[in-house]
């Protein structure tokens, strides 16, 4: 094969970077020129991507997008520092020698971030245990993880693998007053972040973007682009929300979702935030919605239990991790493991 890899996000784009994503039958949101975009507009995160250009035919031949994620800002950043790609490599479905085409691309990864994170982490959306050889090759190790799959392909499809105890909170938090609503401001989008700190801060206990990656995503849906964010309203107080990116025609994913269960028992915050993107999914002919992960397999896992209760099907497609430097690898896992135990204290 006479492949070239191309590091440019502009020259990509030229070679029809968005085009081959749409057309790829495992192509989404987090591997397209907008999720780019999103992330280079937001502090603390650095998109990067590489592809691999068929000099032959003139055409892209794959594409692997993601993210460098750091909790600090400066030289301490390197120590929470992470590059995450979602979905996976993709990898043009006619090209014969597939496992050529994807070591390309890892050496190009690998080149590009070693440096500039401490680990690699492939969040899978399909599976990609053909290719496990290739992957090993290169330092990565497969990881169980599993996830839900909920069939929106239509309204009675979605009713019958629901649970009925799941169908009458929504209905009951509606006809109490709450209301599923697209914000209307940033300052809304604000209210819904205040929401998640707290949880992630204090229960989910870990990183959660800054402030300003929840208002580009917001910019961004207002332009018909990544996803939607949709609040769960209540006696005109914001009590949830989900923020979801959206693979037109394919997928919505939960990926960001909370509410104030405590506070407002009645209503079901947090299953009106995840019926919102379902209903989404409904009203425009999205066939499925992807949860995003819900945990290690035989490990118990609350937010599992209570996903479940929205039907779909649980897959495990695994994740893909690489450490790039072991030693800072494992001072960091100490230093993250005692920070969460002096927020237990």
């Amino acid at each position: 094969m006479n492949l070239e890899l191309i590091y440019d996000p502009e020259k990509l784009t030229a070679l029809g970077w968005l085009s081959f994503v749409a057309s790829h039958p495992d192509g989404t949101v987090f591997q397209s020129p907008e999720m780019y975009e999103l992330f280079a507009r937001t502090s603390r995160m650095t998109p990067m991507v590489v592809g691999a250009l068929d000099r032959v035919t003139g055409k892209l031949a794959g594409i692997l997008a993601g993210v460098i994620i750091r909790e600090m800002d400066g030289p301490a950043g390197y120590f929470s520092s992470r590059t995450v790609i979602y979905g996976g490599p993709l990898i043009d479905p006619v090209i014969e020698n597939k496992q050529e085409l994807l070591d390309l691309l890892l050496q190009g990864l690998i080149s590009c971030v070693k440096h500039r994170s401490i680990f690699i982490q492939f969040r899978n959306f399909f599976d990609l245990s053909e290719h496990l050889d290739v992957f090993n090759r290169h330092g990565f190790k497969m990881r169980d993880r599993l996830n839900l799959l909920v069939d929106t392909s239509d309204y009675e499809t979605v009713k019958k693998n629901m649970s009925t105890s799941r169908m009458r909170q929504v209905r009951k938090g509606l006809e109490l007053g709450a209301r599923i609503i697209e914000p209307a401001s940033v300052e809304q989008v604000g209210s819904f972040y205040e929401i998640l700190l707290d949880l992630y801060r204090n229960k989910v206990k870990k990183p959660l973007p800054d402030r300003d990656f929840f208002e580009q995503f917001y910019y961004n849906s207002k332009a018909g682009q990544v996803g939607i964010i949709r609040l769960v309203e209540y006696r005109g107080k914001i009590i949830g929300g989900i923020l979801s990116p959206v693979t037109a025609g394919k997928t919505i994913y939960e990926w960001y979702v909370c509410g104030l269960d405590q506070q407002y028992r009645e209503v079901f915050p947090s299953v009106l935030a995840t019926w919102a993107a379902i209903d989404y999914a409904l009203q425009n002919d999205i066939p499925r919605f992807d949860f995003m992960g819900v945990g290690i397999p035989e490990r118990e896992y609350g937010v599992r239990d209570f996903k479940a209760r929205f039907g779909g099907e649980m897959v495990n497609y695994g994740r893909f991790a690489r450490i790039n430097n072991r030693f800072i690898y494992l001072i960091s896992e100490l230093g993250y493991n005692l920070l969460s135990l002096l927020r237990k204290i």
